[in-house]
């Protein structure tokens, strides 16, 4: 894999990383539950969840991360694979609510553009 695209890799995975905080650390606070739309009073209905989704992230971030720390050819198959992963879940992201837009674009566009560019470069 080129080393352009694995640098998008390595902003995806961080990009996973700093969600999975956010998600199942800090969720309890206004600041970070707004952004997932979520108001106060949901809070405490929604923390499961988001725990339990912010090691999703965290999974898909080792996998990136992991994979290009592995290296060869098998280890850049699987970071290659968790940035297919996180590209599909920002279309799922944008397909189930358009004001997450933004968020899916974050989530989407940098494993896109590496998946792109280990592909024709």
């Amino acid at each position: 894999m080129n080393v352009i695209a694995q640098i998008f890799v390595v902003i995806a995975g961080l990009f996973h990383v700093v969600v999975f905080a956010m998600e199942s650390l800090l969720f309890r606070k206004p600041s970070t539950y707004g952004r997932f739309l979520v108001k106060e009073t949901e809070v405490e209905a929604a923390r499961p969840w988001a725990f339990n989704q912010g090691f999703y992230n965290l999974f898909l971030a080792i996998g990136a991360l992991g994979g290009l720390i592995w290296g060869g050819d098998k280890g850049h198959a699987i970071a290659l694979f968790a940035c297919a992963c996180m590209a599909g879940a920002g279309v799922v992201l944008v397909a189930s609510d358009r004001r997450m837009a933004r968020a899916a674009a974050a989530q989407a566009v940098p494993p896109i553009v590496a998946l792109v560019l280990a592909a024709v470069l």
